[in-house]
């Protein structure tokens, strides 16, 4: 394995420009459209670089499966306890308006926390994916090829 040292140093290096830069697209999403789900598929690219680079049982020692089927339930929940939440607070469902004494301050904290729904269940959805697809068994060896 020290022949992928150089791509390791790299990839080690990257990753937290990727996350960061996720956090920024994430909480830059109110200003500029859909910023929820790009900065969840940055965010999933970390980890994805991570598992291709240092292989898969080190990236789910990191990120384990069961951590990531709670990200996605988080998410999700996030999302519709937001619409709840205008519901009971006298509005429709996603009427972010009724959030808060000020409907613009309600429409930006509902903008924000739906945003980051929207965003932790695509990276985690992103994340399962590929476990999936790189947890298979491959079908023909090496040395069939």
């Amino acid at each position: 394995m020290e022949h992928h040292l150089i791509l390791r140093v790299i990839t080690k290096i990257l990753i937290a420009p990727i996350i960061l830069f996720a956090f920024y697209v994430q909480f830059h999403g109110d200003f500029s459209p859909g910023g929820g789900f790009q900065a969840g598929i940055i965010m999933a690219v970390a980890f994805i670089l991570y598992g291709l680079v240092f292989g898969l049982r080190q990236c789910k020692s990191v990120l384990p499966d069961w951590l990531v089927h709670r990200i996605m339930a988080l998410g999700v929940l996030l999302y519709a306890g937001t619409g709840v939440a205008g519901l009971i607070a006298g509005g429709n469902f996603l009427d972010y308006s009724v959030l808060a004494q000020n409907p613009i301050t309600g429409q930006h904290n509902g903008i924000l926390i739906i945003e980051l729904g929207v965003g932790v269940t695509v990276a985690a959805v992103m994340i399962s994916i590929f476990y999936a697809f790189a947890g298979r068994p491959p079908r023909i060896s090496d040395e069939d090829w």
